[in-house]
């Protein structure tokens, strides 16, 4: 077995802080912190698991504007 790899699993995540997802944010508002530290303290806070919850937590609905339908986020696959 090699050294590096103790364990095939992954790590456990903690659960997304709000409040320090909102610290964040608001640093970049001051001026406080740049952009590229701001997006990676908000991806290694866990804002996409939050954003994951929100939506799974959310009803689908399509949205009707004119004639076009807007389909809901759950139909939405982001490229990563």
């Amino acid at each position: 077995m090699l050294w590096w790899f103790p364990y095939i699993g992954g790590m456990d995540r903690p659960a997304p802080d709000a409040a320090k997802l909102l610290e964040a944010w608001m640093e970049w508002e001051r001026g406080d912190t740049p952009p590229g530290r701001v997006m990676s303290n908000l991806k290694t806070g866990g804002l996409r698991d939050l954003l994951e919850q929100l939506v799974a937590a959310s009803d689908p609905v399509t949205t009707v504007v004119g004639d076009v339908e807007i389909p809901s986020a759950e139909a939405w696959t982001p490229i990563v």
